[in-house]
């Protein structure tokens, strides 16, 4: 094997991407600082305890291990950035209002999260704590829908769920860990089959309540049917109820994103603790992005703060965003003048890019738009069009 060879699902970022990613990742933090965020940046390294505390086993399947040369201590790299958020929420900043914070930075993953997808992901989140109301809910939502329409994605829909109203239909249930993670894998699926073998010791009102929420997808009236398929004692109608709040106000501030529901939809379960959503685009085969209500976050830290966030890989935003048009830029020659120095330094201190053409690769291709040149007309040095 090839010495440069890279291992499955890594690889190297090209310069037409790299661009790319590099311009959305800075359109993504202005629109956090827009909405008030404010800029953290965790370390990718952690002691394996404080990395791993409370995040239950899938994450610690995904996080890589090494040993710390210094202290001897067993070290991991981060897979998500959202628990190191939660510490220095409740560690560093310790606030007792609310806290807007945001992040871009890489994650390692041990195996790809889905088909296709990369072990290294660049992870882009916002997450707001001290708030247990629906407004917070609510503003996360927007603010992940501006960024995705920021990066030139179209034809938006947001998908809700809530992780209350599986919770309360399992409440009481004769489960174990193991058997639950799987009823929840089939719910998601829909696969009926499996749900009734899953769910067999079951009292038969709860197995049918089971069955009936893996029929709630689709529009609004799936809210409605909720209302009467359940029982007034697995107290969901209060959860329905913000769900369809939330729709309202998403489509009130954004009436081009369709609205959708999948009540039976429990993906995060063990993580997230109300209301959940997830974004669609055409141009992508699954979520773009994916964030809710995960109060718990913070308890493993000692400060059990409300906490509500989205995150998403900006290198799968790439793939399904429109190609950004490239920069417009100055050629100019290269030569030893001063004046001709000068004025490159000038253009480049106004902001403009200027990329000197070096002898002999006049007629080379630059991952630059070159509309103008530098050239020298009466001893001067101007910029002309091309």
């Amino acid at each position: 094997m090839s010495a440069w060879v890279l291992p499955d699902h890594i690889a190297d970022v090209l310069p037409s991407e790299a661009r790319h990613i590099e311009e959305l990742r800075r359109s993504l933090l202005d629109a956090a600082r827009g909405y008030g965020y404010e800029l953290v940046m965790p370390p990718l390294l952690e002691y394996l305890e404080s990395l791993l505390t409370g995040t239950g086993q899938a994450l610690d399947l995904q996080t890589f291990k090494l040993v710390d040369q210094l202290s001897g201590r067993t070290m991991g790299v981060r897979a998500d950035s959202t628990p190191q958020v939660a510490r220095i929420d409740a560690h560093l900043l310790n606030r007792q209002g609310v806290a807007r914070l945001c992040y871009c930075g890489p994650a390692l993953h041990t195996a790809p999260a889905k088909p296709h997808a990369t072990r290294e992901p660049l992870q882009f989140g916002a997450e707001i704590y001290g708030h247990a109301g629906r407004e917070a809910d609510l503003e996360v939502m927007l603010l992940a829908i501006d960024c995705l329409q920021r990066a030139g994605l179209k034809d938006l829909t947001v998908d809700l769920a809530d992780a209350q109203i599986v919770r309360s239909l399992l409440s009481g249930a004769p489960v174990f860990a193991e058997q639950l993670a799987q009823i929840h894998t089939a719910l998601a699926s829909k696969d009926v089959a499996t749900l009734n073998e899953l769910t067999a010791s079951f009292p038969a009102a709860q197995r049918e309540a089971l069955v009936e929420l893996t029929k709630l997808y689709g529009d609004e009236k799936v809210l409605l049917e909720a209302e009467n398929c359940f029982s007034p004692a697995y107290n969901v109608r209060g959860v329905l109820s913000n769900l369809k709040w939330l729709a309202d106000h998403v489509r009130s501030a954004q009436p081009s994103v369709k609205v959708s529901f999948d009540l039976s939809d429990a993906r995060g379960y063990a993580y997230y603790t109300g209301a959940r959503f997830a974004i669609y685009a055409p141009s992508a085969s699954d979520a773009v992005a994916r964030g809710g209500r995960y109060d718990e976050v913070g308890s493993v830290f000692g400060r059990n703060r409300p906490a509500v966030g989205f995150s998403l890989d900006v290198k799968d935003l790439v793939a399904a965003a429109p190609m950004q048009k490239l920069r417009t830029a100055i050629r100019a020659p290269w030569g030893e003048s001063a004046a001709l120095r000068e004025a490159i330094a000038r253009l480049r201190a106004a902001g403009e890019t200027v990329v000197c053409v070096l002898p002999g690769h006049e007629a080379e291709v630059q991952e630059f738009n070159c509309d103008r040149e530098l050239a020298e007309v009466a001893g001067q040095w101007v910029v002309k069009s091309v």
